[in-house]
């Protein structure tokens, strides 16, 4: 088999297109010129259509995580008390980077493979009495395949007066997520997801309530200080020397984004969701989230059935059959359950794909599972999908 044909379904780096890979090539230009300006005030203008904006929308360098601490620092005051809403790891470690940070955290936790509830959130925030400044949380946590219900939480959220400060790093793109729509004061996504593109870039907007609300954020900042971006954005300039080459190739993969549709990308995506959960059960596997209502359309997080060994599952799915698969994420899942992942340059097929080295893999193992079952459940959901739009 040929070593560089592996089919990537991680939840992040995902596969880049040909056109990215492509952009990326082009010479270096001079950050102050006016052939960078075109170049950020395009892809900004691009960036509002996908995030569902009017807001400026800010492109820093650095991870999706990098978003945890902008987001704090511009507009929530130092030591503010922050409640974070944790369905899982990365719910943990926005926990963390806000104790780092010095915030006063209050946190509401979920069992592993469920959403938060509204109700609760409404609940946590009455008894606070106004004390609570921010509502932390993830539209789709990456390490369980859910997520959460951010438009109900945010109506919550603005009848309590504070802000809601969303991580769309596995989800914008992908999921329905209107900013704007939604009353979302503060949303950040990164360039390796739904996006498209490599690692590197974290993406950024907020509403005129967050920036109302910044005049007073006074906690120290120096690179994540979005004043320099903002002051500069008028002249399509950023304060510190922007990751060029990535920038090109984000600017080709909008462009693919935009031309697919926002909807119909969506669209894709739920497709994709509804086969992979459809596979995984029809091999006899058992499903994280059983909740089909917030299950992600972006990755799909399968237990791992007993008698097998997680690594070995995985190696197996690489080496014999050429697909890379996620592992569980934290001490808990580690071991539990392998993720699928199937947002950005993804197509039905490559589900397909997945879902065959999967039941492979555990024939291989010898785990007691009826090869086909997997891609012909998957199958028959797209040919529903298919037969529906004709």
């Amino acid at each position: 088999m040929l070593n560089e044909k592996i089919a990537l379904h991680t939840p992040g780096p995902t596969p880049i297109p040909p056109q990215v890979s492509a952009a990326m090539t082009q010479p270096m230009i001079n950050h102050r010129g006016e052939g960078f300006s075109r170049l950020y005030r395009d892809i900004t203008a691009k960036l509002q259509t996908v995030f569902q904006t009017k807001e400026q929308v800010y492109v820093l360098a650095g991870s999706g995580s990098a978003g945890w601490e902008t987001a704090m620092v511009n507009f929530v005051p130092a030591g503010a008390k922050v409640l974070n809403i944790v369905i899982g790891d990365f719910g943990e470690r926005w926990v963390k980077a806000n104790r780092a940070l010095g915030y006063q955290v209050e946190r509401l936790d979920y069992a592993i493979g469920t959403a938060s509830r509204p109700e609760d959130v409404d609940t946590f925030l009455s008894k606070q009495e106004g004390a609570i400044q921010a509502v932390c949380l993830q539209h789709n946590e990456t390490s369980t395949g859910v997520s959460n219900p951010v438009h109900e939480i945010a109506q919550v959220v603005a009848k309590h007066g504070a802000l809601v400060l969303v991580d769309a790093v596995s989800s914008l793109g992908a999921l329905p997520l209107p900013m704007d729509e939604w009353g979302l004061d503060v949303v950040f996504t990164g360039s390796q997801k739904a996006l498209m593109c490599p690692p590197g870039l974290m993406m950024i907007a907020a509403s005129q309530k967050a920036w109302a609300r910044a005049e007073k954020a006074n906690a120290p900042r120096f690179f994540f200080d979005l004043k320099g971006h903002r002051d500069g954005f008028a002249k399509g300039q950023t304060p510190q020397t922007p990751a060029i080459s990535l920038l090109y190739g984000l600017q080709a993969a909008l462009q693919m984004v935009l031309e697919e549709g926002i909807e119909q990308g969506q669209e894709r995506h739920r497709l994709m969701g509804e086969m992979a959960r459809a596979g995984a059960q029809a091999t006899g596997l058992e499903l994280l989230c059983q909740d089909e209502g917030f299950a992600s359309n972006t990755v799909t997080a399968v237990k791992i059935p007993q008698g097998v060994e997680a690594s070995t599952f995985r190696k197996a799915a690489q080496k014999s059959f050429g697909v890379v698969l996620a592992g569980g994420q934290g001490k808990i899942m580690k071991d539990m359950i392998f993720r699928i992942g199937h947002m950005g340059y993804v197509t039905p097929n490559d589900v397909l794909v997945a879902l065959a080295a999967v039941e492979n893999s555990l024939a291989l193992l010898g785990y007691p599972v009826q090869v086909g079952n997997a891609v012909a459940a998957a199958q028959r959901v797209w040919l529903l999908q298919v037969s529906a739009n004709k």
